[in-house]
């Protein structure tokens, strides 16, 4: 089975061809990195105007570095939602007139069950059921996952997700866009002891997050109450490093303790990660321990695959089309998180 998959729900324009829902045969994703680090932030509008010029050539590319033609292909997978409206639209729209204009089945991709699937892709093998952990930029979700097609929520932000505070955060403390890898970096020469920021766990079975508090202790330790008495280039490279370290760890704590009490809770030993913050290193170490102190699973990754990208998208179709869940040419965007 072979399926291309075509990813546009936030920054990163990807297009990808699996075989058997696990080979990547050919990849291609375009990051909008430069176009939003101005802002320290993805701006909407930009994001549109970036996948429009490059979608048609990323879809070209990927399927001419796999040596296949349109009539080779079982499926087009897309991400229909959750995610950024426009940019959303921009791929769904593209996605539909490949499929129509080559007469190919069309299939509707959940980007949180993508990212769930992401850690089953070659070389990696998840087997099922699993809890997972998606923290990204726009998400930070836990749900339960039966099978590739049959997942539930459990628990997701009520405000910030973990990406966009490290973004935030990055920006207050001067050290540009993206957050997460600015802050990993910073984070080195810092004590993540030393300034004690606040973890929010909410109610005690809860399984929902809140990082908005979080960022508001950083910008107050910073910038002073009220957040507008000074800013980070008053600081030192040291206290800078220090701050970094104390809220990365702040973060990872709670995505640890969570993703425990989830497992906990479902009965279920298997644990897997994703979305751009399953690239941090300082969160994959402390899963792992986390994970052999408590007997759980842990699956995650590879980083190519933890990022937005077509892959999982690709792979993930193959599943939902042998069940038989593919869409027509009225399928539409889902901004929210929606039914999984």
């Amino acid at each position: 089975m072979l399926i291309l998959g075509i990813e546009s729900s936030c920054d990163e324009t990807a297009a990808a061809v699996v075989r058997g829902g696990r080979q990547v045969v050919s990849r291609r994703v375009a990051s909008q990195d430069d176009v939003h680090a101005r802002y320290g932030g993805v701006v909407p509008e930009l994001a549109c105007r970036a996948h429009l010029e490059v979608i048609p050539f990323i879809i070209r590319d990927t399927m001419a570095d796999a040596g296949a033609a349109p009539a080779d292909l079982d499926a087009v997978a897309v991400v229909n939602g959750p995610g950024l409206v426009g940019s959303l639209l921009i791929g769904l729209t593209a996605a539909k007139t490949y499929a129509w204009l080559h007469d190919r089945p069309l299939v509707a991709v959940n980007h949180v069950a993508a990212h769930v699937y992401a850690a089953h892709l070659e070389p990696g093998e998840l087997t099922y059921p699993a809890v997972g952990l998606i923290a990204s930029g726009g998400h930070t979700t836990l749900c339960h996952a039966a099978s590739p097609v049959d997942i539930e929520y459990l628990g997701s932000t009520i405000d910030d997700a973990a990406g966009e505070a490290f973004d935030k955060v990055a920006s207050i403390l001067g050290l540009g866009y993206p957050g997460g890898p600015a802050i990993q970096k910073a984070a080195e020469a810092g004590d993540p002891t030393k300034i004690d920021f606040p973890r929010a766990m909410l109610d005690r079975d809860s399984l929902d997050f809140s990082f908005s508090g979080l960022k508001t202790a950083v910008l107050y330790h910073v910038c002073g109450q009220g957040g507008k008495e000074r800013d980070a280039s008053e600081l030192s490279e040291q206290e800078i490093a220090d701050v970094a370290a104390s809220f990365q760890e702040a973060v990872v704590d709670v995505l640890v303790r969570k993703s425990v009490a989830a497992c906990e809770q479902t009965a279920c030993r298997r644990l897997v990660i994703g979305g751009g913050v399953a690239a941090n290193t300082r969160l994959r170490r402390a899963l792992g321990r986390a994970a052999d102190a408590e007997e759980i699973d842990l699956h995650i990754p590879e980083f190519r695959y933890c990022t937005d990208n077509a892959d999982m998208v690709a792979g993930l179709g193959a599943h939902l089309l042998q069940a038989g869940r593919t869409a027509d040419l009225a399928l539409d965007a889902v901004p929210q998180l929606g039914d999984l």
